[in-house]
């Protein structure tokens, strides 16, 4: 989308990674940062835009250049916390090399959950009191850096997203037994971590979220309006047709 909208953008992908990006591309090694630096500077790339999702890169000591070698410590112990703590590492480390780092969102306008529904049903009482729950539960664990995302059915919680992702959370709720489940019925509820650098790592929801949390037995999914992106925004709809569900943004 980012491509489509912005054709003149250089397009940067890391050797080992997958990726679906079209050519042309800029390939770099993490391991050599400073060539990455270089190389956008003699493009003439002042703003950076971090887009898709990753794991964590396994390095090999071996290819350090001088700059990552110097990075080394602060890497290591940024390592040690959660993703916030190594995504802010990355922003700064891109700051002090003079680039601007912009979140997908503010050069694609739209792509956010609005405030209200988005598309499907108008949610009833009950699933707007699970939602008010399960944004509870994301604003007490915020400050652990543990996820985005709960799942809160006739009050109870069902279950809290981890490393493994939102697509593991709802798999563990539809695996749920109905004696322990109040009923059928729950809602999903995505929003960002407390003081999250909304720039980067920004929760979102698809066509897949909608189709999944369906499987969970779930009857819509919220998101905090604004700060969620909705990819696919056309397959996600018709998903939301397809099985019933709502997806609504609520204010934070």
């Amino acid at each position: 989308m980012l491509a489509k909208q912005h054709p003149q953008a250089v397009r940067v992908v890391f050797k080992g990674v997958e990726h679906a990006m079209q050519a042309p591309l800029a390939e770099h090694r993490f391991e050599k940062l400073a060539s990455l630096f270089d190389d956008l500077t003699a493009r003439g790339v002042t703003r950076v835009v971090l887009a898709g999702a990753m794991s964590r890169p396994a390095l090999d000591p071996s290819q350090l250049d001088p700059f990552m070698m110097q990075l080394a410590p602060r890497l290591m112990s940024a390592m040690q916390g959660g993703d916030d703590a190594i995504l802010r590492l990355i922003i700064a480390v891109f700051e002090e090399q003079g680039f601007e780092v912009v979140g997908a969102h503010e050069l694609l306008p739209g792509m956010t959950v609005p405030d209200g529904v988005f598309a499907g049903p108008e949610p009833k009482d009950a699933h707007l009191s699970d939602a008010s729950r399960a944004m509870d539960i994301l604003l007490a664990l915020s400050p652990l850096d543990v996820g985005q995302g709960t799942v809160v059915a006739g009050g109870l919680c069902l279950g809290i997203e981890t490393l493994q992702g939102t697509d593991a959370l709802l798999r563990f709720v539809g695996e749920t037994p109905e004696h322990l489940r109040r009923g059928k019925g729950g809602v999903l509820v995505k929003a960002p971590k407390r003081g999250q650098d909304l720039r980067v790592d920004m929760p979102v929801v698809g066509p897949d979220t909608v189709r999944n949390a369906a499987a969970a037995g779930l009857e819509g999914i919220f998101g905090a309006a604004g700060k969620v992106l909705i990819v696919e925004q056309d397959a996600t709809r018709s998903a939301l047709e397809e099985t019933g569900l709502f997806l609504a943004g609520r204010v934070l």
